[in-house]
C-alpha cells in the first residue's frame, strides 16, 4: 500500500510524529510510479536516486509541505530533470534552473519525484499527442485521461502522489481533472509566475494544481502564487491565506447558471451529475441564479486563433541551433531550419503553427486575429457582468466523460470542443477549478466546474470544499497504489 495514499496534512503529521519518514514517503511514491508506470504511462522521468536523498536532507519537517513528493509536468522546468514538453525538438533537454513555483515548492519541503507525460508543447486535450506515447486513464486504461496534464492527473488519481503541478492553457488541468476524478485548479492569470514554463500561449498559460482534496489545493496555491521578479505578467496582489478561508459555510452565495451551456452536445449523464451538484448548492444555502454569457458560443473560435498564433510565435524559437534537437544531413542552414522542425515536430504542433502562422499572416490578421481579440474582450465583459448577480458560475467541465484512445485523433474539430467549458476562464483570466460529482454508469469519473471573479480563488476553493465535504468523492480507480 501507498504511503501517499492521505492528504497532505496527514503525511506530514505521520512524518513529524516519526510514524515514517520523508524518505519512506519518497521512495513509496517512487515505487508506486514506477510500477503503475507500465500500465498508465503517466511518467516520462522519475528520480529514483535524486529523490530519496532529497528527502533525506529534510530533517525537521518544518515547511508546509516537507517530505510531501510530488509530480511535475513535463513543461516546467526542474534543474537537471528532463524537460521535454513531450517533444521530439527538446528530447533530452535538461534546464540548468529551476521554474519559479519549483524554487517555491523546495523552499517548502517539498520533493520532486518526476516528471509527467503530456500532450507536446501541451497541444492537446486526450495526452494522445505526446511524442512518447499517449497517458492511459486509470479508471479505464482503453481510455484518454484528458490533456494537456494527463500524466500529473493520472498520477493523483491513482494515489502515487498527493499533489501534482499542471499547466493550463485551454483547460488542461481543469479537463483531465474532471477525466481522472481528482480536483483541478486553473489560477487567475498573473497568480502564479510562469518563469521557467515552456510558453505555448503567453496570454494564456498559467500554472495549475491537481490534488485530491481542496484543501490540499489551497496549501500549494499558497506556497507557490504570489509576484515574481522574472514574470512582468504577476500580479502584486497579496497572497491570502487559502486554507484557512475554506472555513464556514457558503450559506447565501450567489452561484451563477449559464442555461446556454446546458444545451446540444451535452452527454445526458454530464447534464444529471452537474445539476445534482447544483441542488446540492441550494441544500447547503446557496442561492442559484441564472446569467448569461451570451458571447461564450464563439469562445472555442476566438480561442483557436489566439492561442494558435501565441504558439507559432513561440515555438519559433526552436530551430535545432541552440537546444534540443537538431536534424542530422543538413548541410544548409534553411534546410536544417526546415528539417529539424519537420522531424521534431508532432503533427498537432505542426497544424497549430500553420493555423498561427496564417491568421498572423499579411491581409488576415485584421480578419482573425484582430477580431477573436475584440471578441475576447467581450466575453470578459460577460464575466464581468454575470458577476455583478453572483459570486461564482456552475458549468460542467467536459461535455463528456473520458472517451476511447484513438477516437478522436482523426478529428481535429471534435477535438477541440471537448475544450468548450474551459478555454472561456483562459480567455477572460479567471480562475476555474473542476470539482469530481460522481461516476457514469460505465464508471468514468463526471466533474463540474466552478469560475470565478478575478482573485476569487478563496471564494471558488470554499464552494468547492463545501461540496466536497456534502458529497465525498471517495470512489477510487481500478489503477491505484493504494
Amino acid at each position: 500500500m501507498s504511503e501517499t495514499k492521505n492528504d497532505i496534512e496527514e503525511l506530514r503529521g505521520r512524518i513529524s510524529s516519526g510514524k515514517t519518514t520523508a524518505r519512506a514517503v519518497v521512495e513509496s511514491s517512487i515505487n508506486a510510479g514506477e510500477k503503475l508506470n507500465e500500465q498508465l504511462n503517466a511518467f516520462l522521468e522519475i528520480d529514483r536516486s535524486g529523490a530519496p536523498e532529497r528527502a533525506d536532507a529534510i530533517a525537521v519537517p518544518a515547511g508546509a509541505l516537507a517530505g510531501i513528493p510530488i509530480a511535475i509536468k513535463d513543461n516546467i522546468c526542474v534543474e537537471g530533470m528532463q524537460t521535454s514538453c513531450g517533444s521530439l525538438i527538446l528530447g533530452n533537454y535538461h534546464p540548468p534552473y529551476n521554474a519559479t513555483v519549483i524554487e517555491r515548492l523546495l523552499g517548502a519541503g517539498a520533493v520532486v519525484m518526476g516528471k509527467t507525460n503530456c500532450d507536446e508543447f501541451a497541444m492537446g486535450s486526450s495526452n494522445e499527442n505526446s511524442a512518447f506515447g499517449p497517458v492511459r486513464n486509470p479508471w479505464d486504461t482503453t481510455r484518454v485521461p484528458g490533456g494537456s496534464s494527463g500524466g500529473s492527473a493520472a498520477a493523483v488519481a491513482a494515489g502515487i502522489v498527493p499533489v501534482a503541478l499542471g499547466s493550463d492553457t485551454g483547460g488542461s488541468v481543469r479537463l483531465p481533472a474532471s477525466f481522472c476524478g481528482v480536483l483541478g485548479l486553473k489560477p487567475t492569470y498573473g497568480r502564479n509566475s510562469r518563469y521557467g514554463l515552456v510558453a505555448f500561449g503567453s496570454s494564456l498559460d498559467q500554472v495549475g494544481i491537481f490534488a485530491r482534496t481542496t484543501g490540499d489545493v489551497a496549501t500549494v496555491l499558497g506556497i507557490i502564487a504570489g509576484r515574481d521578479e522574472h514574470d512582468a505578467t504577476t500580479a502584486d496582489v497579496p497572497v491570502p491565506d487559502y486554507l484557512a478561508e475554506l472555513s464556514g459555510d457558503v450559506k447565501g452565495a450567489r452561484i451563477g447558471l449559464p442555461q446556454s451551456l446546458f444545451g446540444e452536445g451535452l452527454d445526458a449523464e454530464v447534464r444529471a451529475s452537474v445539476e445534482a451538484a447544483v441542488a446540492v448548492y441550494r441544500d447547503l444555502g446557496a442561492e442559484i441564479v441564472d446569467v448569461e454569457l451570451p458571447n461564450a458560443q464563439y469562445s472555442i473560435a476566438v480561442y483557436y486563433i489566439i492561442a494558435t498564433a501565441e504558439a507559432s510565435s513561440n515555438l519559433a524559437r526552436f530551430d535545432g541551433v541552440r537546444y534540443g534537437f537538431r536534424a542530422e544531413d543538413a548541410p544548409r542552414l534553411r534546410e536544417m531550419y526546415r528539417k529539424t522542425r519537420e522531424e521534431g515536430f508532432g503533427p498537432e504542433v505542426k497544424r497549430r503553427i500553420m493555423l498561427g502562422t496564417y491568421v498572423l499572416s499579411a491581409g488576415y490578421y485584421d480578419a482573425y486575429y484582430g477580431k477573436a481579440q475584440q471578441v475576447r474582450a467581450l466575453i470578459k465583459e460577460d464575466f464581468r457582468r454575470a458577476f455583478e448577480s453572483c459570486d461564482a458560475i456552475i458549468t460542467p467541465t467536459s461535455p463528456t466523460p473520458a472517451f476511447a484512445i484513438g477516437e478522436k485523433v482523426d478529428n481535429p474539430l471534435a477535438m477541440y470542443l471537448n475544450d468548450i467549458y474551459t478555454v472561456t476562464a483562459n480567455l477572460a483570466g479567471i480562475p476555474g477549478i473542476s470539482v469530481p460529482c460522481g461516476l457514469s454508469s460505465n464508471r468514468l469519473p463526471i466533474g463540474f466546474q466552478l469560475l470565478g471573479a478575478y482573485w476569487s480563488e478563496p471564494t471558488i476553493l470554499k464552494l468547492a470544499q463545501a461540496y466536497e465535504t456534502a458529497q465525498p468523492f471517495t470512489e477510487r480507480p481500478p489503477i491505484s497504489a493504494e
